[in-house]
Parts: structure tokens; sequence; C-alpha cells
């Protein structure tokens, strides 16, 4: 099997950086499904990469037929005639001069026909001859325009599971943790040392965590039904993502000094592969001053009897070769207006091309512009934890000691909670704008 890499600048998980396109079963992806195997599987079975191979196949097709008008056209036609009344006409009498009416021709006529013809010039197979190449690249870049979104909306959607996942493992943390600390709250008001306020905050925490905890695993579900769609999964089969939290950390660096080449870009590709097609067009209407010339046989055998039955009977066979030549001469002046309207879509594309530049430069600005941020906050945030696992692990410690109120204990655990929450959905938006930068790049490539 021909094998394919698909390779993510500086990756997009584990094992992203090469991919061997084999096929992907759902009974694989029920049991582990990391990035690149979910990447994979849309690769194959995403209903609009399905619908762009077809889309090639009918490009091909359709080159074909276009080009089929270079070789020889032969047909065949065939004829049977009865007539009921025949033609007559008046033919003078040798002897008496007076005139006659006289039938012509017989009562039952069939012809067979056979017929050759081969283009000498023809102007449009001659643009089909030209353009073939180009229509068939312009279908292959179509295809890869479709994989680059499906791989970036794959990873977006697989990191955006991964996070709300890692949000409810968070919170069946805390949660524990909590159920911990109410348990002590409890013990410590029914032994006289605190009063009942302590277990009661302990209680509204721990009430506010199964609550947030709730709404993220109702978030999974709906999250991974949107997965499924961007895989083209079936929506009813189970499907688990497999991820490694630390991998991702370590990938979510990337070289901001690289520049941006606009014809690394897909879209940027695709109008230089029109500007050939309409570059053609110009040719091809410049050629509507010259004749057309084809070449011409025929064969024909003719079959005339009075009785049906003998029709058949005898044969008149005739034959004919030829060569055809067609010289527009006047038109109105249309061949005039459409060769203008050809050079005017070619300058129009020429502004196209110098738009859609000025939109990757802007688009990589911003997208490069994101990612520092979302960099420069998902550091900053990594120390905030940091700070306030070291807060909580402090005011925990005072507490039991008598020191604190748990009160104290209850902000801590919030702020706790709060920054591994908020490290994770920084990491998100990272690897987000690390995509978004990549795609300005024209780097998502395969």
């Amino acid at each position: 099997m021909k094998k394919s890499w698909l390779t993510l600048l500086l990756g997009l998980g584990t094992g992203c950086l090469h991919m061997v396109f084999g096929q992907k079963s759902t009974d694989a992806l029920t049991q582990r499904a990391p990035l690149s195997d979910c990447i994979q599987y849309a690769l194959e079975n995403q209903p609009l990469l399905r619908q762009s191979v077809i889309d090639q196949k009918i490009a091909d097709r359709t080159v074909r037929s276009a080009q089929a008008g270079w070789l020889p056209q032969l047909n065949a036609g065939y004829n049977l005639v009865h007539n009921l009344q025949l033609p007559v006409t008046l033919i003078p009498d040798a002897n008496t001069g007076e005139r006659r009416p006289v039938a012509l021709g017989a009562r039952n006529t069939s012809s067979v026909s056979f017929s050759l013809s081969q283009a000498i010039f023809n102007r449009d197979v001659l643009l089909a001859n030209r353009t073939a190449d180009a229509y068939r690249v312009q279908a292959t870049q179509v295809t890869a325009q479709n994989k680059i979104d499906v791989v970036v909306n794959v990873s977006k959607a697989f990191y955006d599971v991964i996070l709300t996942q890692r949000q409810v493992d968070i919170l069946n943390e805390d949660i524990t943790r909590l159920q911990r600390s109410l348990q002590d709250a409890t013990n410590q008001y029914q032994s006289g040392v605190v009063d009942k306020t302590d277990a009661q905050r302990a209680r509204i925490a721990l009430n506010n965590a199964v609550a947030q905890r709730k709404q993220f695993q109702d978030q999974v579900g709906a999250k991974q039904q949107i997965l499924k769609q961007y895989m083209g999964y079936p929506p009813n089969e189970r499907i688990r993502l497999t991820y490694d939290t630390l991998q991702l950390a370590n990938e979510a660096a990337l070289d901001t000094n690289l520049l941006v080449d606009p014809q690394n870009r897909i879209e940027y590709q695709l109008l230089q592969t029109q500007g050939r097609l309409l570059d053609a067009n110009v040719q091809y209407n410049r050629w509507a001053y010259l004749p057309t010339v084809n070449a011409n046989a025929n064969y024909n055998l003719l079959f005339q009897n009075n009785a049906f039955t003998q029709l058949y009977s005898q044969a008149f066979p005739n034959s004919l070769i030829g060569l055809s030549v067609l010289f527009p001469i006047f038109q109105g002046g249309r061949r005039v207006q459409q060769l203008r309207i050809a050079e005017l879509q070619v300058d129009r594309l020429r502004w196209d091309r110098t738009a859609l530049v000025s939109a990757i430069d802007a688009e990589y600005a911003q997208a490069l512009s994101n990612y520092k941020g979302n960099l420069a906050n998902y550091l900053a945030l990594q120390e905030n934890l940091q700070l306030a696992q070291d807060v909580y692990r402090i005011i925990n410690l005072q507490y039991r000691s008598g020191i604190k109120t748990y009160l104290d204990v209850t902000i801590a655990e919030a702020d706790l909670r709060t920054a591994r929450l908020n490290v994770f959905n920084a990491l998100y938006q990272v690897l987000i704008s690390k995509l978004d930068v990549q795609r300005a790049l024209g780097t998502i490539s395969f």
C-alpha cells in the first residue's frame, strides 16, 4: 500500500508528526484513539473528502471525454422506407411525343451508411489538450484544501474534548479532597472544636464542585459528537480518546521567527492553477478566427426494389472522401467581445492574487499575535498553579493546627481549582492558536 506522511510543524499530538495512511476501523478507535489515529480515520472516511476524491475522478473522466475529439469519429446509420405513393414525372413519348406520367424510384428503399471524420484543427479539442493537466491539478488541489480543513477541524475538536475531559478529572480529584474536608469539618464540629459553619462551608464547596463536574461531563458527550462529525465517525459508535498531557505541553512551542510565504498556501496554488486555465481560455478565444478543418469519408449501401422480399437482393454502393474547412468570417463582433472578456478575467485574477497575499500576511500576523499572547498567558498560569498549590498546602496545615479558619481553606481550595482549570484552558488556547499559525504559514501538508 502506498504510504503518505502527514507532517504538522513541531507536532500536533502524540504520533502526529509521521502517520501512515492505513485503514483504521472503528473497533481500533473504541480501544485507543490518539490524535494521529483520529486524523487518519478522518482522511479516510470524512464525507467531504470522499466527495473530493470522486470529484477528482470526475475531472479525469471529463478531460478524457474532451480529448476524445482528437480520435476518429465513426458512425453508422440504417434507413428503411416503404413509399405508399411514388412521385411521378411527365416524360414525352418517343413515338407520339405525348407526355406520359412515369413513377420515379422503387416502392421499397433501404440504405446502410458508414461515416468517418477526423479533426485536423478544432479549437475545442486544442483547449482540452492545453488544460488537461491544469484541470486535473485543480481537482487535486481542492482535495488537498479539504484535507487541510479536516486536519485542523479534527485537531481543534480533539483538543476541545480532551480539555473538557481533563477538567472533569480535575473536579473528580477536588471532589475527593472536598469530601475529606467535609468529613474533617464534621468531625471537628461534633467534637466541639469548630462551629457548624465550617461543615456548612465544606458542604457548599462540595455541592458547587459536583454541579460544575456535571456540566463538564455533559459537555464531553456533546463535544465528542462534534469530533465524530468532523471525522466522519459513526455517531452511535464509542470512541476512546487517549492523550499525553505532558507531551502536549511540551509541544506547545513554535518557532515564531518563520516568515510567511504565500506560495505555500493551497489557496494561492489554486489561484495559480486558475490562472493557467484563464490563460488557456484567452488563447482559445483567439483561435476563434481560425478555420475548423476536418477530414471525412463515407461509404453507403443503397437497396431498392418494388418487391419487399427481394429488397436486399442487390446493393448499389457509393463512397467518398473529402476535406471540409469552415471559415468564420463575421459573427457580429461576438468573438471580439469574448476575447476581451477572457482578458479581463485574467486581469481580475491578478487582483485576486494581490488581495490573497495581503490577506495571508494579515492572517499570519493575527495568528502569531494570538499565539504569543496565549503562550505568555499559559506560562503565567503555570506559575500561578504552583503558587496556588503551595498556598493551599500551607493554609490546610495551618487550619489543622488551629491557626487558620476554614474560610481560608475554602478560598485556597477554590483558588487551586480555578488555577488548575485555567492552566488546561490556556494550554488548549495555545494549541488552537498554534494550529492557526501553521495554517497561515501553509505548513500543514501531507
